[in-house]
């Protein structure tokens, strides 16, 4: 019955797929049609659908998004990329370094990828271009940085993942080999984010310098302008603020991640009406209706994606699998291996959020089998995943970036490989020294 309860959930997700339904579609129709086969009351997926929204922590999705729009009404993420451009002044590739820079920025503020990508890409691809930047490699670096959206806290993807983990406890079996777990925080995520983001972020800098020097990507000619980088530090001084307030606040335990993006909505409104007099009604409006549209899209995924995932638990699949993996090998290296090879092929063909909320009753009942700390599985799956938004043919800050700048969607899927690769073998980094991940939360008391 297990068998082809897995043959109806996996097969009927993926034939729905190919044939072009939405993933919201393929997920409710494969779980309802193992409910049925399962004899189970339907009410019941109506009701744990229901049931899956009313988290308090996931009223952070829905605030972070609507943070991450007026910030870019109220001109905050223009002017953290004046300063990213001051300070990377004559440096080969400056512009290149100056957009990973933004995105660093905007990062710790939009917490997702697709918007980075376009509210950086706006301001830095017609400005490479203009200092006769290849269009396409402008393009491929601005999508290849906008993946460090949802690493560098606060993240949309590292709310879910504290979601979907909440509920998980270690097997009994993994709890005697290797003792008690520390529990999954969405706080800690954040904390534990910040070297693996920080180390991405420096990949995509090395290969960005490497390739500049070899097409003669120069720097601004009149070297770094110490009276310029004093001007867009003072007119971007509240825009740089925004994350040190929003983080530091959690961090000191002032506020939850949750209260924190009701924080960031109230400090950009007052940035935006009282200091920089940018916001307007139609701004907030605009603002309000995108936030309207991406959070519905991704409470529709949420509500399937969390009864399949239910399904999956109570079959005891996830634990077949894990007994699977361990009995072809113990070796940590090769199961961690063989987890990103995976995620990094389900990034090229499924959305980071229903990626994660499908995949983390699998992967974390495998992880905990071989002692590897929760906190750390989440940093790795969320950095695997962020190369799906530059891998085709999902890749969405691929299409964002060619709908900004205009090169094709083929130019620039070739001249991203280079970032794909060094982005890679970052990843294998922050799995293999878990106290790359770990450090900063043990440091902070987590």
């Amino acid at each position: 019955m297990e068998q082809q309860i897995v043959f109806l959930l996996f097969g009927g997700f993926i034939f729905l797929l190919l044939i072009g339904a939405p993933i919201t579609v393929s997920l409710a129709g494969a779980a309802m049609i193992a409910y049925l086969v399962l004899d189970k009351n339907p009410i019941s997926f109506v009701q744990i659908a229901f049931t899956s929204v009313g988290n308090f922590p996931l009223m952070a999705l829905p605030a972070f998004i609507l943070a991450g729009a007026l910030m870019e009404a109220a001109g905050i993420s223009r002017r953290l990329v004046d300063i990213a451009e001051s300070l990377a002044g004559p440096i080969t590739g400056g512009l290149g370094l100056a957009t990973v820079l933004a995105c660093l920025f905007f990062g710790a503020i939009s917490g997702s990828g697709p918007a980075t990508t376009a509210a950086v890409g706006m301001l830095m691809i017609p400005a490479m271009t203009k200092r006769n930047y290849d269009l396409s490699y402008a393009s491929a670096i601005t999508a290849s940085s906008g993946g460090l959206g949802i690493i560098i806290p606060p993240s949309i993807p590292m709310v879910i993942f504290g979601i979907s983990a909440l509920g998980l406890r270690p097997p009994a079996e993994a709890v005697a080999l290797h003792g008690e777990f520390s529990s999954v925080s969405i706080s800690k995520l954040f904390i534990a984010g910040v070297i693996p983001g920080i180390i991405m972020a420096s990949s995509i800098m090395v290969m960005n310098y490497l390739i500049s020097r070899k097409h003669g990507y120069k720097g601004m000619d009149s070297g770094w302008d110490a009276a310029g980088l004093r001007r867009s530090l003072v007119k971007g001084v509240w825009s740089l603020l925004a994350p040190i307030f929003i983080l530091g606040g959690i961090y000191a335990g002032f506020f939850t991640p949750t209260e924190s993006a009701v924080v960031a909505i109230f400090y950009t409104l007052f940035v935006g009406v009282f200091i920089h007099r940018e916001i307007t009604f139609k701004k907030v409006f605009n603002s309000l209706r995108t936030t309207t549209w991406i959070t519905g899209r991704v409470l529709l995924i949420l509500f399937a994606a969390t009864v399949f995932g239910r399904l999956l638990v109570e079959q005891k699949i996830p634990a077949h699998i894990a007994e699977t993996l361990i009995n072809m090998t113990d070796n940590m290296y090769i199961i961690w291996t063989l987890l990103i090879l995976f995620l990094l092929f389900v990034g090229m063909f499924m959305e980071t959020l229903a990626a994660i909320m499908i995949l983390v009753p699998v992967l974390l009942p495998v992880t905990y089998m071989l002692g590897a700390d929760p906190t750390h599985v989440g940093i790795v799956v969320i950095c695997a995943l962020s190369v799906g938004f530059i891998t085709p043919p999902l890749g969405e800050n691929i299409f964002v970036a060619s709908g900004i700048g205009g090169a094709s969607v083929e130019s620039i899927v070739v001249k991203v490989l280079p970032f794909i690769l060094v982005l890679t073998i970052a990843i294998f980094t922050i799995a293999f020294v878990p106290g790359l991940s770990l450090w900063l939360p043990n440091l902070m008391g987590y």
